[in-house]
């Protein structure tokens, strides 16, 4: 069961899981995802930053996802970061665009250069989001976290 309500997804739509993972925060990190086209293939993609934080591969992995994901196609991408589903959903496109890209007290939005790329993913696809609650069995999640965790270390766990 998850707790946040999004459309139900269209019948020709890529079903994405995206994670992150980080050793320390900041510290050596992976993102990675799980993608099923409509057609039902499956592949999967990951990558390591050696000094970075959970919040921006939980990110990036949403940014690399998208990109793999033709402009103009259906996407429900399910993670584990209420943060990324509120700041790509409500946050970015209600406030921070808005307001020149400022937080809270007239402040720089924190990974500004992240949500950017995210929003301007977003207008090509029609995106949705759905949150998945982590380490709870679900095999999209999982998978993509092994694969998150296994790129923080500098390895591949993709087949």
């Amino acid at each position: 069961m998850t707790d946040h309500i999004t459309p139900a997804p269209a019948a020709r739509t890529y079903i994405v899981f995206t994670d992150g993972s980080c050793r320390g925060n900041p510290g050596p990190g992976g993102w990675a995802f799980v993608l099923t086209d409509p057609d039902g293939m499956t592949s999967e993609r990951s990558g390591h930053d050696p000094d970075t934080t959970n919040i921006k591969m939980e990110m990036d992995a949403v940014i690399h996802a998208l990109q793999a994901v033709p402009e103009g196609a259906a996407v429900h991408i399910f993670t584990d970061s209420q943060y990324t589903i509120n700041g790509a959903t409500n946050w970015a496109p209600n406030t921070w665009m808005k307001n020149g890209w400022k937080g809270a007290k007239n402040k720089p939005v924190k990974n500004q250069d992240r949500w950017q790329q995210i929003m301007a993913l977003m207008e090509t696809r029609q995106v949705t989001f759905e949150h998945v609650k982590g380490h709870s069995g679900n095999p999209g999640n999982e998978r993509a976290d092994t694969l998150a965790q296994a790129a923080s270390y500098g390895e591949s766990a993709a087949q």
